[in-house]
């Protein structure tokens, strides 16, 4: 297979709202994570970090310019490989240890990561087998209802545990764009990881759908509107609660 020079391997595209979308397109879109660039007036934040294949802070300059605070959905592989390169770096509290340990059972490396989950590989010395997180121990620790706070922009911690216990989204009430992680994408949803959790994640998408949403950037997949947010999560429920 093929090797993707490291100048190539990220695509930025620049959104409404002061969003920029990041991605790894040579990984598969199953397993590629969105990455998601949100400006502040006073500092900007990054939503989860990619496979951490390839350096964010070189080959993104976007990510270097200003103060940035990188946040972490939740802690598998495919979300956090980037964390270690940012001074802060905020978890929810169920995953701090994730985190701070990462490993490649606990990630999800194991048994996820082999060649096949890429178009073309990333460039020399990668390799599959090899492949693990860098430590990136917490700066800042979040629990459900904190806020993180750009000076101009304010996001809501929203714990949406059932995809794994520590997951967030994050949710701007002025503009009423979420965040969701892996909770809730335009495309199948992973309820069967090892530290999934059924019952937390019917609470979660119930809780979800009472809030007042217009715009959703997930952890893959497209971005889409309210509507069809309301209809996923209505649909899932509906499919699970029969």
């Amino acid at each position: 297979m093929r090797r993707i020079r490291p100048e190539d391997w990220y695509s930025v595209r620049r959104l409404d709202d002061d969003v920029t979308y990041i991605c790894e397109p040579y990984i598969q879109e199953f397993y590629r994570c969105n990455v998601w660039h949100i400006r502040g007036r006073d500092r900007d934040m990054l939503v989860d970090s990619g496979m951490g294949v390839v350096s964010l802070r070189q080959w993104v300059p976007l990510v270097t310019e200003r103060d940035l605070i990188a946040v972490a959905s939740h802690t598998h592989f495919d979300h956090i490989g980037c964390h270690h390169e940012f001074e802060c770096r905020a978890v929810h509290s169920a995953e701090a240890g994730l985190l701070a340990n990462p490993t490649r059972e606990n990630t999800l490396a194991d048994p996820y990561v082999t060649d096949e989950i890429f178009d073309a590989l990333p460039p020399e010395p990668y390799c599959s087998k090899c492949y693990a997180v860098k430590k990136a121990p917490a700066t800042r620790i979040l629990e459900d209802g904190d806020m993180i706070d750009l000076g101009d922009r304010q996001f809501e911690v929203v714990h949406t545990p059932g995809h794994s216990p520590g997951g967030i989204a994050l949710y701007e009430k002025a503009t009423e764009i979420l965040f969701s992680g892996d909770i809730i994408y335009d495309g199948p949803l992973i309820e069967d990881t090892y530290h999934s959790d059924l019952t937390d994640y019917i609470a979660s998408m119930e809780r979800l759908l009472t809030l007042p949403v217009r715009l959703v950037h997930g952890g893959h997949f497209p971005s889409f509107g309210g509507e069809r947010y309301r209809q996923l999560i209505r649909g899932w429920l509906d499919e699970k609660q029969k």
